[in-house]
């Protein structure tokens, strides 16, 4: 008898963020490490691939690596923007594959600093916006009816900080519902 869907998915899950972890940059200079991080990314980009697996994430990853390409000249927006910095497309990928299953997918949009801005809306009084640039620190802004408010946090690369997801969660069960699931 194979295993319930929900152990197979548990399976799944922990070979990915084990094959994600190998793609990370790390410390390891040597040739053979350079090898197997380029090899990981390249299964990691397989496998993101499966609609079966990763839903819409797939659809949004693609929509910010295509954000990337269209804005990676300087003066992209015609104002003088900076191109999107490759550190902030890594880390707003980064972010998209730590979010939690069943939250919202963002929005996209490049920033004049060289950022990426991840936005959730569901009105034009309900919305969340958060900025991934090339530190861990990412700083967000909300709009919720007459509360409103803006913090930063640290991502480090694998869990959305626990205040991120409950913003999302906020501006998602407020919203019309309008919102793409992952």
């Amino acid at each position: 008898m194979s295993p319930p869907f929900s152990a197979v998915n548990r399976g799944i899950a922990v070979c990915f963020f084990a094959v994600q972890a190998l793609a990370q940059p790390g410390s390891a200079v040597s040739s053979e490490a350079g090898v197997v991080r380029q090899r990981a990314s390249e299964l990691m980009e397989r496998a993101e691939r499966s609609q079966a697996l990763f839903g819409n994430r797939i659809k949004a990853l693609s929509e910010v690596e295509a954000l990337a390409r269209d804005c990676a000249q300087r003066d992209w927006d015609g104002y003088g923007a900076a191109a999107i910095d490759p550190r902030a497309l890594v880390g707003a990928i980064n972010f998209l594959r730590a979010m939690p299953d069943g939250l919202p997918m963002p929005e996209f949009a490049g920033e004049p600093d060289g950022s990426i801005s991840l936005d959730w809306s569901s009105s034009r009084h309900c919305l969340l916006s958060l900025s991934v640039g090339v530190s861990d620190r990412i700083p967000y802004a909300w709009l919720d009816g007459t509360d409103r408010g803006h913090a930063v946090v640290r991502f480090d690369g694998w869990r959305v900080p626990e205040r991120v997801v409950e913003a999302i969660e906020l501006i998602a069960r407020n919203g019309e519902t309008t919102l793409r699931t992952a």
